[in-house]
This record gives structure tokens, C-alpha cells and sequence, in this order.
């Protein structure tokens, strides 16, 4: 059985890494429909300002990380409302985004862990 589990785990995790590669895509196609699979393409907005002059970095990312489970719901009543900062300083923002979103998920556990 755990032969198995670790068969299955190298192939997602072998899947996960060539589906990121650039330039690359998976095709799922069902019968009523065909789903194209990408990894997200550049952000021309990357160290560019926005119209105040600034750019968000890693604290602003860990901000909006931390507030993206409510950004989410609020973005689908008021279109005007998103989650992530597209006018960012690039891997150092998406840094600090990874890292709050992950603080909110170990945050919900340790408060699941605690109710028990």
C-alpha cells in the first residue's frame, strides 16, 4: 500500500512540474466540453506603478494573502474587488502572498485543533 502511495505521489508531483514548465499545457477533454491547462503567463504590470506610484511588495502581499479568503467572497458581488495585486515587485510579492495565505490555513488548523 505504500508503494503504491508513493508511485502515485511521484507521478503528480512529476505532472506538477512539467505542467509548469513554460510553454507547456494539458488538455482535458470530456465529453461535452475540452478544458485547455496553462501555467499562468507574464504580468506586464510587474514593477510598473500603479496610479498613487506604488508598488506592492512583500508585506503588501502578506497583507493580501492574509485577507484573500474575504477578498474571494467580495470578489464575487463587486467586480471591482481582487485578490491579488497585479502592479507588484514580482516573486518578492508572491512570496509574501504564499506565506499569508498558507498563515490562514495553519491559523483555521490550529483553531480546528482547539476546539476539539
Amino acid at each position: 500500500m505504500k508503494k503504491m502511495l508513493v508511485v502515485v505521489l511521484s507521478v503528480l508531483l512529476l505532472l506538477s512540474i512539467t505542467g509548469c514548465g513554460p510553454g507547456s499545457s494539458v488538455e482535458v477533454n470530456t465529453p461535452d466540453s475540452t478544458i485547455q491547462l496553462s501555467p499562468p503567463g507574464p504580468n506586464p504590470l510587474v514593477n510598473q506603478p500603479d496610479e498613487q506610484g506604488r508598488i506592492a511588495r512583500a508585506v503588501a502581499g502578506l497583507w493580501h494573502g492574509l485577507i484573500a479568503p474575504v477578498t474571494l467572497v467580495m470578489s464575487f458581488f463587486n467586480s471591482e474587488i481582487q485578490m491579488y495585486e497585479v502592479h507588484n515587485s514580482g516573486p518578492e510579492y508572491n512570496l509574501g502572498f504564499l506565506v499569508g495565505l498558507a498563515l490562514v490555513f495553519l491559523l483555521l488548523s490550529l483553531f480546528g485543533r482547539m476546539r476539539r
